[in-house]
């Protein structure tokens, strides 16, 4: 599906002049062709993204929206299709605030049910400036706002963006996360259902597994609950986006294991292969239901199980693992269930074609 705003977004790309600054996020139509002129730097919180625009000659950072290095008033103009969650859209009408010069111009695109009349809103407070509409459509919309001023007391509330946070578990032990991830601020029930039934699934095991994929960890949760249950050597976490690296390593710095924690676009660069893969997989990109990404998953597993391995994955009950996994795997178990979710075993591995 075309993405209206990002049209209208990328339009003004082609017209702005000085130092400027887009931020892109999983809501960019890569279907399309995207250029940029020269004057444009361009920073994005997924690895896949980055890499794509590397590849089309777009001069990419990858990180997780880090404004640290770009000192205040030096921009011109600042680039955004608002994300899914509010508080990453609020850590950049915050830093566009810092960042801007004086008559520098915030672009915020966005379809109406995103919020982006809310957000042009509170970013003209912040600003002080103007509000300019673009040409779009009756749901897209592109704002730009101008910076006159700070107005500092309507500084939006980001949850405290930059900094990681402890969320506690029962057990005492405590995890690191941050915003800007998938359910940053609580305990996944899909994933705590799968450690749940971990224990009974090792019970199965011939084997007990020494090494340990974690494919889209998250800030880590699968991760560090079965490094507590597994006697592992060798364990790589890896995830897409920006922000749920740097939970996770802050995660595993307390192993002692030899462990990695990797950012790559659902492990494609990763060549190694495991006794076990854990995985919680994804059904949304961005504002949209992806059904590609529970076939990529699959895909990806089979690629870096060891043939006497075992994939054990969590989706939900309306999610058909067991018919994408027959192209992949020789054995497909459904290994327990409750009523929002289902535990699958995969194994047997089906060699795949270059």
């Amino acid at each position: 599906m075309t993405d209206l705003s990002f049209q209208l977004l990328q339009k003004a790309l082609h017209q702005c002049e000085g130092n400027s600054l887009w931020l892109v996020d999983e809501n960019i139509d890569l279907s399309q062709p995207v250029s940029i002129p020269d004057n444009i730097i361009a920073i994005s919180n997924r690895f896949d993204i980055q890499q794509a625009l590397l590849k089309r000659a777009v001069d990419c950072t990858f990180n997780d929206f880090d404004f640290s290095g770009i000192k205040d008033d030096t921009l011109n103009n600042i680039f955004f299709r608002v994300s899914k969650e509010k508080a990453v859209v609020h850590h950049i009408i915050n830093q566009a605030a810092r960042t801007l010069k004086t008559d520098g111009k915030l672009y915020l695109s966005g379809y109406k049910n995103d919020g982006i009349k809310t957000y042009a809103d509170k970013a003209q407070e912040l600003l002080q400036g103007k509000s300019e509409r673009g040409n779009g459509g009756k749901s897209s919309h592109l704002f730009i706002l101008s910076k006159k001023d700070i107005n500092t007391e309507k500084n939006l509330d980001d949850k405290d963006y930059r900094s990681l946070r402890i969320l506690a578990q029962p057990d005492g032990s405590e995890l690191f996360t941050k915003p800007g991830q998938f359910g940053w601020n609580k305990i996944d029930k899909g994933s705590e259902f799968l450690i749940d039934e971990l224990p009974g699934f090792l019970d199965g095991l011939k084997k007990p597994p020494q090494t340990l994929l974690d494919l889209g960890c998250g800030y880590g949760y699968l991760t560090l609950m079965a490094e507590k249950t597994l006697n592992l050597n060798r364990l790589v976490a890896t995830d897409n986006n920006a922000a749920a690296i740097l939970s996770c390593q802050k995660n595993v710095q307390p192993f002692t294991i030899d462990v990695d924690v990797i950012a790559d676009d659902c492990a494609e660069h990763i060549n190694e292969k495991f006794d076990l893969i854990l995985c919680n997989p994804p059904f949304h990109q961005g504002f949209s239901t992806d059904n590609s990404l529970t076939q990529r998953f699959a895909k990806q597993a089979c690629r870096h199980l060891r043939s006497k391995g075992s994939a054990f994955f969590v989706v939900n009950q309306f999610i058909s693992l067991e018919k994408t996994a027959k192209d992949y795997f020789n054995c497909i178990e459904v290994f327990a269930s409750n009523k929002s979710f289902k535990l699958i075993k995969l194994t047997q591995p089906k060699r795949l074609r270059p």
